[in-house]
């Protein structure tokens, strides 16, 4: 039997504002237990919630970030339900009526792009947070998260790999980034995702009963966890069996999703609306005003990059990936004096490369785009080698010196001389005869050797094209 997966996903991006999305607690994160739920976060007797106008224009201009329709009239509702988290027995969410409605992202998967449905994205507030550690045996609450402001964004059941999952996750995480309207730290908190999964055979066109993969706050272990489910659901079937309709969490320990609870459904939350809360306007000339403050977007810079700095689709895709790599970037390009290409390579090569070995952010990059494009200047020039590049590329990441100050100090400047590397040439060949008769009768590859010796003679500071093309002359002598 040939199987098919069916995965939607439902994102839960924090809001970055600076108080909760019903009252003027802070939502600065690492706080001690329980220093930031005030008394409407608690819903204790006498409080109203007042609605974070912050909150209701990020979401706004995530909606037209993914062209999706804006609701001129949304409601808040009650989600009641009881959880030790939850102090007021119910969660303040929309229903029926959210902000954004349906929209679209793009994604693209081994060169091929698909258009991922988003069926509707709605504020709501978060919960508290159990603490399990700590406590022998008994369970602790934080309520520092109560009120937290968050976009639930709903899409489609449009993807049909963990893979696709993946690269939509991915895009959806990059494009809050850009917009600022969340700061996407997974470990945090700010960005986690549930997973609704089901298999159904090749061809047909009901779905099967999903199971819903809940608080997944990384993108392998996104991955790993539809795996899973998509074998386990598949293996219920061929035995015979009935996948059951819940919800599960992923131990990333055992690699395996467990059961935590029966799904419910809506009916089972007994929705209403917020007594306490009116209904949201959202005016034409308000949607005009957040339309014109959105950035560049990462398709539209991806796509300008190529044009502009003549990039390849992998190169833009990496250095548009966030929204401060593409800036350094253009800052490199400019400071240098134009050196796309090297700019290009540099940047997507050795510098992110030593930023993930090191686990860091473009903005705790510990070279300054303006140190970087020191360096790249004196290639482009000539002063120093690609590989003594390498070398003054470390010593910028190691110090606070510029690439002239470190190039002048360690001696570093390239060897131009061509007498004196002809001199070098001269002993090297005189010093290797054996080597010489192989080359002469045919051995192209000793050739190599000849360029390494003189390197290693002028301790890489010779000019390659100049040793290249001497070295040949004197060959063929």
């Amino acid at each position: 039997m040939e199987w098919e997966t069916v995965i939607g996903l439902e994102i839960h991006a924090q809001l970055a504002t600076q108080s909760k999305i019903f009252s003027a607690a802070s939502t600065a994160y690492g706080a001690e237990p329980n220093t930031q739920a005030c008394a409407v976060d608690l819903g204790l007797p006498g409080v109203l919630p007042v609605l974070n106008e912050s909150a209701v224009r990020m979401a706004v201009k995530f909606g037209l970030a993914i062209e999706a329709e804006i609701a001129p009239y949304s409601v808040f509702a009650r989600k009641n339900y009881f959880y030790p988290d939850l102090p007021k027995g119910y969660q303040i969410s929309q229903f029926e009526l959210p902000i954004v409605g349906n929209g679209h992202l793009d994604i693209e998967v081994d060169g091929v792009t698909k258009r991922i449905g988003v069926t509707r994205a709605h504020l709501e507030e978060d919960a508290g947070k159990s603490l399990h550690e700590d406590f022998h045996g008994l369970t602790g609450i934080d309520l520092n998260r109560a009120g937290t402001p968050l976009l639930e964004i709903v899409s489609e059941p449009d993807m049909r790999s963990a893979k696709e999952a993946v690269a939509y996750m991915r895009k959806l995480h990059e494009l809050v980034r850009y917009l600022g309207v969340c700061d996407g730290n997974m470990q945090e908190g700010s960005f986690r995702c549930d997973a609704n999964v089901s298999v159904r055979l090749k061809g047909e066109e009901k779905f099967g009963t999903r199971t819903e993969i809940k608080n997944i706050n990384s993108f392998k272990f996104v991955e790993k966890a539809i795996n899973y489910e998509v074998e386990r659901q598949i293996d219920i079937l061929e035995g015979g069996g009935k996948v059951i309709q819940e919800t599960r969490l992923y131990d990333a320990n055992k690699d395996e999703t467990r059961s935590m609870r029966s799904k419910e459904e809506a009916n089972d939350y007994r929705y209403f609306p917020d007594p306490d809360l009116l209904p949201v306007h959202i005016e034409e000339a308000l949607k005009d005003q957040i339309r014109s403050e959105l950035p560049e977007l990462p398709d539209a810079k991806k796509a300008r990059f190529i044009e502009q700095y003549g990039m390849d689709n992998e190169s833009a895709a990496t250095l548009t990936s966030s929204r401060e790599l593409a800036d350094y970037y253009e800052t490199v390009v400019k400071e240098s004096g134009g050196e796309t290409k090297l700019s290009t390579n540099w940047i997507s090569g050795d510098l992110i490369g030593a930023l993930n070995k090191a686990g860091l952010e473009i903005g705790q990059c510990p070279i300054e785009h303006t140190r970087l494009a020191g360096l790249l200047k004196r290639i482009a020039d000539n002063t120093i080698s690609g590989k003594i590049a390498k070398q003054v590329f470390d010593e910028l990441w190691n110090s606070k010196a510029s690439a002239d100050q470190i190039i002048e100090e360690k001696g570093l400047k390239q060897i131009t001389d061509t007498g004196a590397i002809e001199a070098i040439i001269d002993k090297i060949i005189a010093d290797n005869p054996a080597q010489v008769e192989q080359y002469l009768g045919g051995k192209d590859k000793v050739f190599g050797f000849f360029v390494g010796q003189v390197m290693k003679e002028t301790q890489g500071k010779a000019n390659p094209g100049e040793v290249n093309k001497m070295l040949k002359e004197k060959l063929k002598r």
